[in-house]
């Protein structure tokens, strides 16, 4: 959907839109698993620490997630390594940009993970894990709510927010004109407001000439001596 809703001059193709996507599924993967570890490390209901990982995922995550793309993004692009830049896999694509940027994607995947495993450590959220489930007496209903239902919208979510962050930003270029120079908005506006003015001026320059070279003549003509002729 997020696709077909870009720019048709903008929409990317098939293939870049895979490699875009496919570095979130890695990452997905990689987060559902390491919160199905640290659920079972312990002695409380397994549901709600999973569903707590889960929401501190979609929220302090993102942020920790948009601020490791954003400070990899700095390093790359300072180094040059071009393609390591996200969104970015050559012309035409290269499977080897790819494979480097899922692997820079896994590494801020895994940082991400880390801070929200130390986040878990404060004392108090078992009180939130009573609170989340608790009041839900049937254990299945429980599994659907917590594997199923919150995990597909809640991924929604963040795919759409992340392939934001990492996706090939297209920016407006200005075009070059037959001679090169380049045709900026504010140039065209420019030219267009000579081209304009330009005949005003040009009747305006003519009407002072004109009128200065009749006041020159009538002065010569006032300079000329005047004879009579006497028969």
């Amino acid at each position: 959907v997020k696709r077909f809703k870009e720019p048709k001059g903008e929409r990317r193709p098939w293939r870049i839109w895979f490699y875009d996507t496919s570095k979130q599924a890695i990452g997905s993967v990689f987060i559902h698993f390491a919160n199905v570890f640290l659920s079972d490390l312990t002695e409380e209901d397994p549901c709600s620490l999973y569903l707590i990982n889960f929401i501190l995922d979609a929220t302090l995550g993102m942020l920790l997630i948009w601020l490791g793309v954003k400070v990899v993004s700095w390093i790359v692009q300072h180094k040059k390594y071009t393609y390591l830049v996200f969104g970015e896999y050559g012309d035409p694509p290269q499977a080897a940009a790819w494979i480097g940027q899922c692997v820079l994607y896994l590494l801020i995947m895994v940082f991400e993970k880390t801070v929200i495993s130390l986040v878990l450590l404060i004392p108090g959220w078992t009180k939130l894990q009573q609170i989340l489930l608790g009041y839900i007496p049937n254990p299945q209903l429980e599994l659907i709510l917590v594997m199923l239902v919150v995990p597909f919208i809640v991924n929604a979510i963040m795919f759409w927010v992340v392939d934001s962050l990492i996706m090939k930003k297209y920016k407006q270029k200005d075009t070059l004109d037959i001679n090169g120079s380049i045709d900026t908005p504010h140039a065209r506006r420019t030219e267009e407001s000579r081209v304009l003015l330009s005949p005003d001026m040009d009747f305006d320059q003519s009407e002072s000439d004109q009128d200065v070279s009749g006041l020159q003549g009538l002065n010569q003509k006032m300079k000329q001596p005047s004879y009579q002729v006497v028969i």
